[in-house]
């Protein structure tokens, strides 16, 4: 894979997120739409403390849905 063809910004977490948490990230956009109705930090810490995603894999999911 070329440098080109590499995911940027968020979508660069997602293969260890996926591997980490054994789960496709469809799946955590998903879980996302539970709580679409929260701000961006609140959606963090619901990664967090419901899933025990870390910080930088829960603020990259949010981003990334936050921006679709």
């Amino acid at each position: 894979m070329t440098d080109n063809t590499k995911p940027q910004g968020p979508a660069s977490y997602f293969p260890s997120i996926e591997k980490k948490y054994d789960q496709p990230i469809s799946h955590w956009l998903q879980v996302l739409d539970s709580v679409k109705e929260q701000k961006h930090m609140e959606q963090v810490v619901y990664l967090k403390s419901e899933h025990g995603m870390g910080h930088s894999h829960a603020n990259a999911l949010v981003a990334y849905y936050r921006a679709q």
